[in-house]
Order: C-alpha cells, then sequence, then structure tokens
C-alpha cells in the first residue's frame, strides 16, 4: 500500500487477488493484513478471513485495512490483539523517555 510506504514502512503488496495463496500486504512484522476496498465492506466475513489466513501464514496479528472509494483507510483488529500492540508501543514510547 502506498500509503504506508510513504509513512516510512518497507512494505510490499501481493497480487489482488491472490485467492489466499500469498498475504495482500507483508512488511509489518507482527500484523497479517487483509485489504478490502468495498463500498459495502462485510467487516465480520473480512475478519474471518484474515484470521483463517493468519493462522496459514503465521505472520501475526489478523487485521483488516479497508476504505470505500476516495475514503479514508481504516483498520479492524480484534480487541485483545489490538491491546497486545498498544501494551508493546507503550513499553517502547517510555523507555525512549516519550509519554
Amino acid at each position: 500500500m502506498e500509503l504506508l510506504r510513504r509513512e516510512g514502512f518497507h512494505t510490499e503488496r501481493g497480487p489482488s487477488q491472490s485467492y489466499g495463496t500469498t498475504p495482500d500486504v507483508s512488511g509489518l512484522p507482527g500484523v497479517h493484513v487483509e485489504v478490502k476496498r468495498n463500498e459495502r465492506l462485510n467487516i465480520w466475513e473480512a475478519m474471518s478471513q484474515s484470521e483463517r489466513d493468519a493462522d496459514r501464514f503465521q505472520d501475526g496479528f489478523p487485521s483488516v485495512f479497508f476504505r470505500r472509494n476516495r475514503g479514508r483507510w481504516r483498520v479492524c483488529m480484534n480487541l485483545t490483539d489490538w491491546l497486545a500492540l498498544y501494551r508493546a508501543w507503550r513499553r517502547e514510547d517510555f523507555s525512549e523517555g516519550h509519554k
């Protein structure tokens, strides 16, 4: 995703329709990204797909990055996974002297 690269992440986008043979995005260690651009997304179905693929690829917490046409990107994750990421960020942030 171009937005991730602009933000300094070294990510690679898989084929747009890989049918689960490769992750949609790689390069975010610890996070499995399922990408959806859809005007009427079934977020429950998308998260189920992300959970299955995260288990298969063993590449991190399942997440869905999604947006409507011309809309802002959003992220959906399981709360327990988000909390684990947030706690890790806080430990890192506080160890560097930030608040």
